[in-house]
């Protein structure tokens, strides 16, 4: 029985992963090149996928949940720390952060972004900071210089680029 049920674990999710080659093979046959170049991004689309992630970032330092909704989709849902945070979760996570007296520094250095039509992914190295609070063993805030590989996936919607994913996993 417990052989059985290994051998079913294992085939379970190769299944799956060939389910999803023969979607993405069929998805990628229902456009053909002709249809990708109607449909590129323009360099404007470029510059504002990174200012959206930008954006994020200055809401999140701010804890600014109107500035942070200009920019995240509806359905946004965030990968940070091992954990997912849904909609409005991230940003009142590191409002609870700041509410201890940590600050964060963020930015978008060298990003990679790909674009067509209306869906977007952007990655890039966040090399940032966070400076904890000072404690009674320390006089003043100590400062560590973080890096984090990142990456998001955007929606136009409405003419704007929308986050509707977010990936942050800190580099050791």
């Amino acid at each position: 029985m417990l052989f059985h049920t290994l051998k079913s674990a294992r085939i379970a999710p190769l299944a799956v992963i060939l389910s999803t080659c023969s979607f993405s093979t069929t998805a990628s046959a229902a456009h053909s090149p002709a249809d990708a170049g109607a449909c590129t991004a323009t360099p404007a689309d470029q510059s504002q996928i990174v200012e959206a992630m930008r954006t994020m970032y200055a809401a999140a330092s701010t804890d600014d949940l109107d500035k942070f909704h200009t920019v995240a989709a509806p359905d946004f849902y965030a990968f940070d720390g091992g954990k997912r945070y849904d909609g409005d979760a991230l940003i009142q996570m590191v409002k609870s952060f700041h509410d201890q007296g940590y600050a964060f520094q963020w930015t978008v250095p060298d990003p990679h972004v790909q674009a067509t039509c209306d869906l977007a992914w952007i990655t890039y190295s966040n090399r940032g900071s966070i400076t904890s609070p000072g404690s009674a063993a320390q006089s003043k805030p100590a400062t560590q210089q973080i890096t984090w590989l990142e990456s998001a996936v955007l929606q136009k919607q409405s003419g704007s680029w929308r986050i509707r994913f977010f990936h942050s996993t800190r580099v050791p």
